[in-house]
């Protein structure tokens, strides 16, 4: 019987690249375990450089938001935050754009996405391959 309440951590390996990872069907898989009913789903990954993004996958949507953000936060040497690699800076700036979260509605046990959109972890640090997603689903 599913709780009001009910919480799994994703472990997710990234690689050595950047990268806009498909969670959707992690997500689902939760939900069929967690909810019932109707509710939220919140999805967090608890790293000062990564984020969150519903978008289209598969199409060339991923490969357009990691240029748009090596347009808007350049890997170079303008950035305070200096540890790491050449740039890494720019990884801790990534939250304020792509969140770490997103909450989306859970209808009779189901995920509510548009027709194209999914459930992406972005993840522009390289030096960490390693990453932690929280799913929550409120019920």
């Amino acid at each position: 019987m599913p709780h009001a309440f009910t919480t799994s951590v994703l472990h997710v390996t990234t690689g050595a690249a950047e990268t806009v990872t498909d969670l959707t069907y992690d997500c689902e898989q939760f939900l069929t375990q967690a909810a019932a009913g109707d509710g939220l789903l919140n999805i967090f990954v608890p790293h000062a450089t990564a984020g969150i993004a519903i978008l289209e996958t598969g199409s060339g949507s991923d490969e357009d938001l990691l240029a748009t953000l090596h347009t808007l936060l350049p890997a170079d040497e303008r950035w305070q935050h200096r540890h790491g690699s050449p740039g890494h800076g720019r990884d801790h700036v990534l939250p304020a754009l792509v969140p770490p979260h997103a909450t989306l509605p859970v209808i009779g046990g189901r995920l509510e996405l548009g027709t194209w959109q999914s459930v992406c972890l972005v993840d522009t640090n390289i030096l960490n391959h390693n990453r932690q997603v929280r799913l929550s689903f409120f019920g």
